[in-house]
């Protein structure tokens, strides 16, 4: 298939993620995660791999000419060549221009949109198990005892991250980070919208039927 050069777009909690693995195994292309290959280039050791290690060490965000090498490194390997999904980059309107500075081809933006309150109470409600890493969902898949794993008899807790405070401080920044870059796309007519409240499977489908894949 043609157009399977896509970047992902939507908030935390969105399924953007699960999206980026099931349409990359449909398509048969690379799953490009920036986190992924971020550690993958530290543990090889590659020229951008080192300085991303060296201001990690440092306690400084990598910068984004570190990132946009490792992504251009990634994107240059064969497995790239038909096509990828691009999840988790770019995040901001500069790390996007630079995209089209180095000529990286993008055919398709999909955004992943769902409701802040539908994000804050999937991510609020999430419960993980501390001994099995096992997780639930207090309203959609609670345990049979409150508090108690099913799989191992572990404790259950909401991780930090899933705090409602913390959610919402994490959407308000992806959406004054994230704005710019959906006029962006749209003002390039690459950017196509799919609600994220459905099933996986729906989501995926519905992502395919806007690329014209289904």
């Amino acid at each position: 298939m043609s157009q399977s050069r896509i970047i992902l777009l939507g908030p935390p909690g969105a399924g953007k993620g699960t999206q980026a693995k099931m349409l990359a195994e449909s398509l048969s292309v690379p799953h490009v995660s920036t986190g992924d290959i971020l550690r993958q280039a530290i543990a090889d050791r590659t020229e951008h791999g080192l300085s991303a290690q060296t201001y990690m060490n440092e306690g400084k965000l990598v910068p984004d000419s570190v990132v946009i090498g490792i992504v251009e490194d990634r994107l240059a390997q064969d497995d790239a060549a038909n096509g990828y999904i691009l999840d988790g980059f770019p995040r901001t309107l500069p790390q996007a221009e630079a995209l089209d500075e180095l000529k990286v081809l993008i055919e398709n933006v999909i955004l992943i949109d769902l409701e802040n309150e539908m994000i804050v109470q999937r991510m609020s409600g999430r419960r993980a198990c501390g001994s099995c890493g096992a997780t639930y969902h207090t309203e959609f898949r609670p345990t049979k005892v409150e508090g108690v794993c099913d799989t191992c008899g572990g404790e259950t807790s909401q991780r930090a991250d899933d705090a409602e405070a913390t959610v919402r401080e994490r959407l308000r920044v992806y959406h004054d980070k994230t704005a710019p870059l959906v006029r962006y796309y749209t003002d390039a007519g690459l950017l196509r919208e799919v609600h994220g409240d459905s099933t996986p499977e729906t989501v995926l489908e519905n992502i395919k039927s806007e690329l014209g894949a289904a």
